[in-house]
């Protein structure tokens, strides 16, 4: 480990080094090794009495242990250690208020300069927002753009797979240390982002544990590495809603998928609208809203030539005349058997045969008795 990256580390552990100290310091020295080694006769006097003590603690070595466990177990999982001060720490995210000190890796860390879209949304999703997160990262990552989520069940693990789907790449932003995943249900799906050239990224230490006070100064993260933020799904308690709010704090763009008002994992999307929310239908129109931020980044997002997922169904060939009649009687609001028959077009018999060969091609979903059409 070079000695700018073993300077920061020790820097996290040293008494009285509030991140607020190291901001103003750093912004005079430029980076930690000067902090350490520089002359202080070219720093103002009024800094003297804080380096002197930096230096001592540092010659008092009471940091040595938690930093050699850190830097062992940096190595053993194959991460690195990126301090703000290096410039592979990612451009976007050092712009924030509170941008974190020390970011630690695994995978290709060239993503992290690679224009993000950052998916987030509800842990508890209906069949439609799954499919819309994975159908939208998709579509997006072929496109170049790098998906930025949070590892998280529901949306965030939907638009991780959805990005490799589409042989794109992406970044998960843990709540945990490097060399932990959480939930444990996605190691495979983080062993997946790895080996198809993504990146898993945390600001918290080695056998940092997935505390509940983690998460929200996680997604301040996903935020700011990202030029907008897309909410797939999202109730109006959700952590979903403190990204959001992060990414307006540091004027990122925020998008959100409207959906039914009967939805409760809709209504933070439709509070985030009222809000000022860009309401999105296509994803092209995130590229379209994206395309100054991109042009003063001088990147170029290069869509792929296939239809948008938002796709009507109805021109799905695989569909019969009786399958379309049904589907456009259907419509998006969730419906029971005996409202789909009152007008006596199918008969009991086939409108089961029909919903079941409906959602079998995946068109509609049943959840508790009603039916919901999904594209």
């Amino acid at each position: 480990m070079d000695r700018e990256c073993h300077y920061a580390l020790v820097s996290q552990h040293l008494d009285n080094f509030t991140p607020k100290f190291q901001r103003q310091l750093l912004e005079l020295a430029q980076t930690y090794c000067a902090i350490f080694e520089q002359p202080l006769e070219d720093f103002p006097e009024s800094f003297h009495p804080l380096l002197d003590n930096l230096r001592h603690q540092y010659k008092q070595s009471a940091w040595q242990e938690a930093v050699d466990n850190i830097e062992q177990s940096t190595e053993d999982c194959a991460a690195r250690v990126i301090p703000i001060t290096s410039a592979d720490y990612p451009d976007q995210l050092r712009q924030i208020g509170g941008a974190p000190r020390l970011l630690y890796a695994r995978g290709n860390i060239e993503n992290l300069h690679l224009p993000q879209i950052a998916i987030v949304g509800s842990r508890r999703l209906t069949r439609g927002g799954g499919d819309n997160a994975r159908a939208w990262s998709q579509y997006l990552a072929a496109g170049g753009f790098v998906i930025t989520s949070g590892l998280a069940h529901g949306v965030d693990g939907a638009a991780h797979s959805g990005a490799l789907d589409g042989g794109g790449k992406t970044i998960a932003v843990m709540a945990t240390g490097i060399d932990a995943v959480y939930p444990r249900a996605h190691l495979k799906l983080a062993d997946q982002i790895i080996d198809q050239g993504g990146t898993l990224l945390t600001e918290f230490e080695p056998k940092t544990k997935p505390l509940a006070t983690n998460f929200p100064s996680r997604n301040r993260i996903i935020s700011g590495l990202s030029l907008g933020v897309l909410v797939v799904e999202a109730a109006l308690r959700s952590g979903s809603l403190i990204t959001a709010r992060y990414a307006l704090e540091q004027d990122r763009e925020v998008f959100a998928i409207p959906g039914s008002i009967h939805n409760p994992q809709s209504r933070g999307c439709h509070h985030l609208i009222k809000q000022g929310a860009h309401l999105v239908e296509k994803a092209e129109e995130i590229v379209e809203q994206l395309k100054g931020a991109l042009s003063g980044l001088a990147l170029e997002v290069l869509l792929p030539d296939t239809p948008s997922p938002s796709y009507t169904a109805l021109a799905d060939p695989r569909l019969e005349a009786d399958e379309k009649r049904l589907l456009t009687r259907l419509g998006y609001e969730p419906m029971d058997m005996d409202s789909l028959i009152t007008d006596g077009s199918f008969s009991v018999a086939e409108l089961s045969r029909l919903l079941v060969a409906l959602e079998i091609k995946g068109l509609i979903e049943s959840q508790n008795g009603l039916y919901q059409r999904l594209k």
